[in-house]
């Protein structure tokens, strides 16, 4: 058996599905380089369960990531935590129709406010209520208290940091 052209996991770490994955191309195609498919197959793994553990997460606060994110960009915006439409959707890089399902269920929750722009007439600005600012702040420590949990459990802090710098220096190249 032809042996996959990819990095061998560590000794401390066994061998996961994408290894499996990796190790049938090599059986069927073994001219193929397969260490891409296994670094984008892990990232795409872990953001989907990670995504699944953050929309759980956010339930308890009664909204989903795509409330959260919306809420979340305002909160971070500063004070007087208030954007234009126009901002979030390109922010959030959402359609129009897209952003205002979330801002109509955001504001029958009581978590924003939409009102009249007052530098243009046809605008309008969107802003965090009281309420809104207290979920949002309690829902973002419980989401990082999860992520946090998930990248301790696996790295100490210098391994982080190491991820977080390739990661960023991945990104840079798309």
């Amino acid at each position: 058996m032809t042996q996959p052209k990819t990095t061998p996991p560590a000794a401390s770490t066994p061998p996961d599905a994408v290894d499996a994955i990796a190790a049938q191309w090599a059986e069927v195609r073994p001219d193929l380089e397969t260490e891409p498919m296994a670094v984008y197959g892990r990232i795409y793994r872990i953001a989907r369960a990670m995504g699944d553990r953050m929309e759980k997460e956010y339930a308890r606060f009664g909204i989903g990531r795509g409330e959260f994110d919306v809420i979340a960009t305002l909160r971070r915006s500063g004070e007087p935590y208030t954007l234009s439409p126009r901002q979030l959707s390109a922010t959030l890089m959402l359609t129009t129709g897209g952003m205002t399902g979330r801002l109509d269920k955001l504001e029958k929750a009581g978590l924003l406010l939409r009102s009249p722009d007052p530098s243009d007439r046809r605008g309008l600005r969107v802003s965090l209520t009281e309420r809104g600012l207290r979920l949002v702040d309690e829902s973002v420590t419980a989401g990082l208290a999860v992520q946090t949990e998930v990248l301790s459990a696996a790295l100490d802090s210098a391994e982080s940091a190491q991820l977080s710098s390739l990661l960023r220096k991945l990104l840079a190249a798309h």
